[in-house]
C-alpha cells in the first residue's frame, strides 16, 4: 500500500481497499445512549494506533463501497502513525472505547499550486465511528478542529474530500466552508475539492 510520503499517481485496485475494512466486532461494544460520556482528549503515546486505524477503516467504509478511495478506507497502521504525528490528534471515546477523532495542524504545509492560502491550518481523519452518525460528535470534532486551528494562529482552515461524496461536501459547506479549487491526490481515485473557511481569532469559524 501507498504512504503519505510516495502521494503516486497509481491504480488503486477497489477490491484491496473493502479487503482493509474491519469487518471483526472488536472495538464496537458501546453504542449511542448507553448513558456512558464521550470523552474527546489529545492522543496519547499510549493509545492503540492499530485501533486508531480500524476506527478510520470503519468510518470511511461506506466511501470504499461507493467506489471513492478515501486514504483512510484503506491506509497502513504505519500511514496513520505517520499521519497523526503530522499534527494534533484528538480522539473521542465512551468507557475507553474509541469512537471518533480528527487530527489538525497550523499551518499545514501543502504542495505547491495547492488552491488554499499558504498560512492556512488544516485538519484530516475526522471519523466517527458509524454507529455515532447523528449523534453530533462530528460536529464537536470540527469545532474542536476549528479552536485549535484559531488557537494555533491561523486565520483560515483549507480542507479537501471528494467532490463526488456530495453529502459530505454538503455537510461542510453548510458549516461555512467554500470550493476554492481542486487537487488531485495519488492515494486516491477521485478529484478533490478544495475547502476554505475563515476563522473567528481564538475561536471557531464565522
Amino acid at each position: 500500500m501507498p504512504t503519505c510520503r510516495q502521494l503516486s499517481r497509481q491504480h488503486i485496485p477497489l477490491r484491496s481497499i473493502l479487503d482493509h475494512v474491519d469487518g471483526s466486532s472488536e472495538d464496537r461494544g458501546l453504542r449511542p445512549g448507553t448513558g456512558e460520556p464521550v470523552v474527546v482528549r489529545s492522543f496519547a503515546e499510549e493509545d492503540s494506533v492499530a485501533r486508531l486505524t480500524r476506527l478510520l477503516h470503519r468510518a470511511y467504509a461506506e466511501h470504499a463501497a461507493a467506489g471513492r478511495a478515501f486514504f483512510a478506507s484503506y491506509q497502513s497502521v504505519t500511514d496513520t502513525a505517520w499521519r497523526v504525528g503530522k499534527g494534533e490528534c484528538w480522539v473521542a471515546l465512551q468507557a475507553g472505547e474509541l469512537v471518533g477523532t480528527v487530527t489538525v495542524a497550523a499551518p499545514h504545509a501543502v504542495p505547491e499550486s495547492y488552491p488554499a492560502p499558504s498560512d492556512a491550518g488544516a485538519f484530516w481523519q475526522l471519523a466517527v465511528d458509524p454507529t455515532f452518525r447523528g449523534t453530533g460528535l462530528g460536529q464537536r470534532l470540527l469545532v474542536l478542529a476549528e479552536r485549535r486551528i484559531a488557537a494555533l494562529g491561523s486565520a483560515q482552515v483549507a480542507i479537501d474530500t471528494s467532490a463526488e461524496a456530495v453529502e459530505l461536501v454538503g455537510w461542510y459547506r453548510r458549516r461555512g466552508y467554500a470550493p476554492v479549487g481542486s487537487w488531485r491526490w495519488g492515494v486516491t481515485n477521485y478529484e478533490s475539492v478544495v475547502l476554505v473557511k475563515d476563522l473567528v481569532p481564538g475561536g471557531e469559524g464565522q
